[in-house]
């Protein structure tokens, strides 16, 4: 058999332009001592596996721990923390863009973290909504969002949100941590680069210098 498939510059060739960036945020002084603690140990467990005959599989979840310190420290299990550098990151470039008069999407694979998000954005006055796996009235959120008083941005679980959502009202997109797939990332993202979309939209992906991401 064979598969016709059209690319979307094909199909809607008048979409504005796309961009994408890498936001590098440096990790403090206690996130990079847990990280490399967690480096040797988890180095440790992987080889270990791996000698054993483990699978590849097994070798990235102990890797997950890594990719969750690298976030925000309350992510791996037993620690706590009110805040992370990723976080901080994200609200002072959010005040940015809003000031500006854009708005955003946010996006993580963990809805842990966006819990973690949500407090930063209510102290910095930050208007939003959510999107995950428990969400029951997606399209209301999501018409509430198109809407020209809307709230400023949007919280969305990759794995919720990846498709059937049209967010055209947002042009700032925030990647918060990088996903195995990368093509869930760009369908991630079109949910508000698609038919509808009128201004240029920006895609930040937020990566943790020095680490595993």
């Amino acid at each position: 058999p064979f598969i016709l498939r059209r690319l979307k510059a094909d199909v809607a060739p008048d979409l504005p332009a796309r961009t994408e960036s890498i936001l590098h945020c440096e990790l403090s002084s206690d996130e990079k001592n847990l990280y490399e603690a967690l480096f040797a140990s988890t180095k440790k467990e992987v080889l270990e596996k791996l000698e054993q005959g483990g699978s590849v599989l097994q070798a990235l979840e102990a890797l997950l721990r890594l990719r969750q310190a690298s976030c925000h420290p309350a992510l791996v299990p037993g620690q706590r923390a009110n805040a992370s550098s990723k976080t901080t990151l994200l609200i002072d470039t959010l005040d940015e863009s809003i000031a500006l008069g854009h708005r955003a999407l946010i996006f993580s694979q963990w809805t842990s973290y966006l819990n973690l998000i949500e407090p930063h954005l209510k102290r910095a006055d930050i208007s939003f909504s959510r999107i995950d796996g428990a969400t029951q009235n997606r399209q209301a959120l999501v018409d509430a969002f198109q809407k020209n008083d809307g709230p400023n941005c949007m919280l969305i679980s990759l794995k919720a949100g990846g498709t059937g959502l049209t967010l055209t009202a947002a042009d700032h997109i925030f990647m918060m941590d990088p996903w195995w797939n990368p093509a869930v990332e760009d369908q991630a993202a079109d949910r508000a680069h698609r038919i509808g979309q009128k201004s240029p939209v920006f895609i930040h992906k937020l990566i943790a210098k020095d680490t595993v991401e």
